[in-house]
């Protein structure tokens, strides 16, 4: 067979024109050609066969919404053949490939009036800029030779030294004297029809690498309710310096994503939409499979850690107000393995759906953590939440245990966190524990509720203390501002009971003053760093204590913020919720 053998001629009704063969039964042509095809059958001829084999059938199976004017975008249409071919179908070029200086030569092979053996033409592209984000033009490669006409539309536009495919005819000038016409390029049509695209090179990513991310997007976008667009993913994964959203927009998920791997130079850009993409999947392997698109791509989880004790690899969960209600809030939740920062899932949601998601997504994290990483939950809340039995939520609505039973569980500040002033005195402080073999810890008793709260954050300020433990919760007026005086100190460590005080005005008896000696005793050789660690132990102890009295330590809270293992994330900066 010669590389001619995959064109084909077109007739439906009154028009003839052109097509070629993209898989053993898939034909695409232009739109215009078989508009009558409801009223009509579409013939497919395969000139440079012989005997039965060159006359098939063929049926519309796809189009790109082609309206009826010349003007209009979509003129493509998949004709699906009534049986396979013995032919190789056509190569696809890249989309650059059409483009040079000096220009490349083109070649469309067209079945024109009373050619049904199919003739060449010869043209080059105009540029590579598109016409209202659609076509090429295309102008003849001399000034003699067989013009575009009709018969040609439809006709694959080949380059004349391989034969590769970058485009299909689409229309011709309207006077003979004028020999130009338009191509819709391989690339632009792909977004009408998305198996084009598996077929079409596309730099880094490979034909399996793009028929898998076809499947993963088309699964989300068949979801009853999806809750993202895709012109804010797509400037998610660009960034405000990358290219704007294309004039025509996007009409789905896979056009967006589409753009991406053919016209952004940026080759990561595509595996940061399928990462935002995935926290918009309802079902968790299809979250799973996008962030960890593409599979043949390096592995960038660190290597095996020294035989040392491993450093902290935390999971963040940042719960803050969202801005648009007091009952919704901005979810985000991140894996990290050194300073490497991994999005899981980012969220606008109203509070009574900030557990579930923020469960689910804790669980997916896990999959990102090195095997030899210490794993460590960290919840960033506002202040009024810091009271939050985070521990205690269920780990799963298949698994009834608490989450401090599972991995160590911590909080931080919201306002604390997002201080540059706070952040570098912590770290500073940090610097100097890590000299030491324990931490100062100074107590908050119940009887202590009347001193001044600036005086105690200046205290804590001139290094007195790495520990503040509290004998009562911030349920009061006077506990929550102790509790901010803290937090306004570069102290590392908050630890108190979510419960309140049970002793008379005189505090004898008091349950505040119990736990902190309990607390003292506990941590009276212990490092900073080790917190986490040994909380998870006193938790494990308590959730598994049937005694007649609940465990000492059953609803104690940590705060525990160390900077340097929770470097300052780059965010997502816009919401894609519609």
């Amino acid at each position: 067979m010669t590389s001619a053998a995959w064109h084909a001629r077109i007739r439906c009704g009154p028009r003839t024109g052109s097509g070629f063969l993209v898989t053993e039964r898939h034909v695409l042509t232009c739109a215009h050609v078989v508009h009558r095809a409801e009223s009509a059958a579409v013939d497919v001829t395969f000139a440079q066969l012989r005997g039965a084999e060159r006359e098939l059938t063929a049926r519309v199976v796809g189009h790109g919404g082609w309206a009826g004017h010349d003007t209009d975008p979509g003129d493509l249409a998949v004709l699906e053949l009534d049986r396979a071919v013995p032919l190789k179908p056509a190569e696809f070029a890249a989309p650059s490939d059409a483009y040079g200086d000096p220009p490349r030569r083109l070649i469309a092979y067209g079945f024109p009036h009373h050619y049904d053996e199919g003739t060449l033409a010869e043209y080059r592209a105009t540029a590579d800029q598109l016409i209202a984000g659609e076509w090429v033009q295309l102008e003849a490669w001399a000034g003699h030779g067989q013009p575009l006409a009709p018969g040609f539309s439809g006709a694959a536009v080949t380059l004349a030294d391989t034969g590769q495919v970058v485009g299909m005819v689409s229309a011709a000038a309207r006077r003979p004297d004028v020999r130009n016409g338009r191509m819709l390029p391989a690339h632009v049509m792909a977004r009408y029809w998305p198996p084009l695209g598996a077929l079409i090179p596309t730099p880094e990513y490979e034909r399996h690498d793009k028929e898998r991310l076809r499947a993963l997007v088309e699964a989300v976008a068949r979801q009853d309710r999806l809750e993202c667009r895709p012109e804010q993913l797509y400037r998610d994964a660009v960034g405000p310096l990358g290219p704007p959203v294309p004039a025509h927009g996007f009409r789905s998920l896979w056009d967006a994503a589409w753009y991406l791997l053919s016209e952004v130079p940026d080759g990561a850009a595509v595996r940061r939409f399928t990462a935002r993409l995935a926290d918009f999947a309802a079902a968790a392997p299809t979250r799973y499979a996008l962030r960890s698109w593409p599979p043949s791509g390096p592995d960038t989880r660190p290597g095996p850690r020294p035989a040392e004790r491993p450093a902290w690899a935390p999971i963040l969960v940042e719960i803050a107000p969202s801005g648009s209600g007091d009952d919704r809030f901005l979810v985000e939740v991140s894996v990290y393995n050194g300073r490497h920062r991994r999005l899981v899932g980012s969220r606008t949601l109203p509070a009574g759906r900030v557990r579930g998601y923020a469960l689910e997504r804790i669980d997916e994290a896990f999959y990102d953590l090195d095997p030899d990483a210490r794993e460590l939950i960290a919840f960033v809340l506002p202040r009024r939440w810091l009271n939050t039995d985070v521990a205690r939520w269920a780990r799963s609505a298949d698994d009834d245990s608490p989450l401090g039973s599972f991995a160590p569980v911590v909080v931080l500040d919201l306002e604390r966190r997002r201080s540059g002033m706070l952040q570098r005195k912590l770290t500073q402080q940090w610097r100097r524990l890590d000299t030491r073999d324990k931490g100062r810890l100074h107590q908050v008793r119940c009887d202590a509720l009347g001193q001044d709260p600036t005086k105690l954050t200046v205290g804590l300020r001139s290094g007195g203390a790495d520990i503040v433990g509290f004998g009562i919760p911030p349920r009061t007026d006077a506990g929550r501002r102790l509790f901010a005086a803290s937090l306004n100190a570069p102290v590392p460590v908050l630890i108190w009971p979510r419960s309140g005080c049970r002793g008379g005005p005189s505090h004898t008896d008091c349950r505040g003053r119990a736990f902190l000696d309990r607390l003292t005793a506990h941590l009276a050789d212990l490092p900073p760093g080790e917190l986490p660690s040994f909380v998870h132990g006193l938790r494990q102890e308590a959730y598994a204590s049937d005694g007649p009295e609940p465990h000492w330590a059953h609803d104690l809270a940590l705060l525990w913020e160390d900077p340097r293992c929770l470097p300052d994330p780059v965010a997502y900066q816009h919401s894609p919720v519609g």
